[in-house]
């Protein structure tokens, strides 16, 4: 049966987005990877230009609710939140705190490349993280 992990952060448009592509991509069709939000929005554009720099496409992903995601099909639950409240998926499950400051923005005096450098960053933080996820989705049942 194949292993299932879910992304979680607040709005689903930025760093779930970007760590459920950058999770795809590494683990490709061994893992079912997902990802929700407790107040969906809709994808950042910047979250996907800053993803298509480096060759994934999440033009076609969307947010997505928490409340939507059946906990007892997930085996690994990883928050992405930093200084927002993470929402929380119940149920029995391994999980993994990755806080990542929201790299999204209102302030309208950040200019465009603030912004990229921004969601660039976001990205390479979750990338540096997912050799980790990688081990442990290696580890036998049970561990």
């Amino acid at each position: 049966m194949k292993k299932r992990i879910l992304f979680l952060c607040v709005a689903n448009s930025a760093r779930s987005q970007m760590a459920e592509g950058l999770a795809r991509s590494l683990l490709g069709s061994e893992v079912d990877v997902l990802s929700a939000g407790s107040r969906p929005s809709t994808v950042n554009p910047y979250a996907i230009e800053a993803m298509a720099e480096i060759g994934i496409d999440l033009s076609a992903q969307h947010s997505k609710s928490v409340d939507g995601v059946d906990a007892a099909a997930v085996n690994v639950v990883i928050t992405l939140c930093a200084d927002e409240v993470c929402p929380i998926l119940p149920g029995r499950v391994r999980r993994l705190h990755w806080p990542i400051p929201d790299p999204a923005s209102s302030d309208p005096t950040l200019s465009r490349a603030e912004m990229q450098k921004r969601f660039r960053a976001a990205r390479e933080q979750i990338r540096e993280r997912l050799p980790e996820l990688a081990a442990i989705l290696a580890e036998p049942a049970g561990s």
